[in-house]
């Protein structure tokens, strides 16, 4: 074979060759460019894990929910000497002539004090509210001032606000008196009524928690038992007569001593009062439904109820329209039975009747307990024509 074809022979096969390498190299280029990258080959899942084929999926750890923040618990301090604070407890006690001061937590809030100082308080109390709680203030203070003083949290909408009442916060502050055991009053006597269904308390307020303070009768004189179920003491109430009874009636004082110290109370004067238990119940009844011109007619109302409970009796009626006057008659009578009752009774008495009293009318019973009504309708008739003879 001439030289000169076996040079171009092997020229076309390094060619060819070249060729196809670049070909295959253009080819490895493009799947590399359209090929994503390889990942490790995922390990076998474990328990819990998600096994969906697919896009890979995770199943977190479960997370705990955030509940909301409970609203602040309101609670009173009180604010001492260098800016130190106490939480206060039922009571606390101030030496006349400090300074109170009680800070409450919430915004905003309404403060509820003794009736001596809402009456009057000589510009001694300062009440401010800040961003986060309100300082009550009480200068040059004196044992009038002891008693109950209440921080209520207020719940607002826009405008409109209302206490919370079940978030109160209350303590009860004695003013410690050198001079004075009980806390000062401008009352000689106070009058109380001692009512059957009713505790009755006697406000032998002290200023100092630790006086000892008794029960006493003025006539005769003699110390009243406390036994703590009949009548028991709470030194920030007083003495409670739990259940009155007609025995207890009369004039009491109480006498409190601290060391060498020793004072009377103002004196109470206990009526006894026979409260209903119920208001009364009225039966109302006419001696006839019809009456003719010129008879008489008499309205009874009666009311069965405890002994010497008081009923008190009211009427309308139709001659009220013209001036007709109210004549009654009204008694007190005994019912027998189990227990001791009565019957109290009204009688409305309307003379030679004519057609104005023609209508109903109505009894109204009223006791302690609340008034209760009751009405009949009566028809007037015409006299009849004598017959002609």
């Amino acid at each position: 074979m001439p030289l000169v074809n076996l040079l171009g022979s092997k020229r076309r096969l390094v060619l060819s060759a070249l060729l196809i390498c670049a070909v295959i190299f253009e080819l490895d280029a493009q799947e590399q460019r359209t090929t994503p990258e390889r990942k490790p080959k995922p390990s076998k899942p474990k328990l819990g894990k998600s096994t969906n084929k697919g896009p890979r999926a995770v199943t977190a750890k479960p997370k705990i929910k955030a509940t909301p923040a409970a609203p602040a618990q309101t609670f009173l301090t009180q604010v001492l000497n260098k800016g130190k604070f106490k939480k206060v407890g039922e009571t606390i006690s101030v030496q006349t002539g400090d300074t109170l001061e009680l800070r409450c937590r919430g915004k905003p809030v309404q403060w509820s004090i003794p009736s001596y100082l809402e009456e009057d308080d000589d510009g001694r109390l300062r009440i401010v509210q800040h961003e986060r709680y309100s300082v009550l203030t009480l200068v040059n203070t004196t044992g009038a001032d002891t008693g109950e003083y209440t921080c209520y949290p207020m719940y607002c909408e826009d405008t409109d606000c209302r206490k919370e009442y079940d978030k109160a916060v209350k303590v009860f502050v004695f003013f410690r008196d050198p001079q004075e055991l009980f806390v000062p009053s401008s009352d000689y006597y106070e009058v109380i009524q001692l009512r059957t269904n009713w505790p009755t308390v006697l406000p032998c307020q002290v200023t100092s928690p630790e006086a000892k303070v008794t029960l006493h009768r003025e006539f005769p004189p003699v110390e009243v038992a406390v036994d703590g179920t009949e009548i028991s003491f709470n030194v920030k109430k007083g003495f409670t007569i739990h259940r009155p009874r007609p025995y207890h009636a009369g004039a009491l004082y109480c006498v409190a001593s601290l060391g060498n110290l020793r004072q009377s109370s103002t004196k109470y004067m206990l009526i006894y009062v026979n409260y209903p238990m119920a208001p009364p119940a009225p039966v109302i009844q006419a001696s006839s439904s019809s009456v003719t011109v010129g008879e008489n007619l008499r309205v009874s109302c009666s009311v069965v109820g405890e002994q010497d409970v008081v009923v008190e009796f009211t009427w309308d009626y139709p001659g009220q329209q013209i001036g007709r006057p109210l004549y009654t008659q009204e008694s007190i009578s005994p019912v027998g039975g189990g227990t001791v009752r009565q019957q109290s009774q009204s009688v409305l008495l309307v003379e030679e009747v004519r057609d104005v009293d023609q209508g109903t009318y109505t009894c109204t019973a009223q006791n302690l307990q609340g008034a209760t009504s009751a009405s009949t309708t009566v028809k007037v008739v015409p006299k009849a024509k004598p017959k002609k003879p």
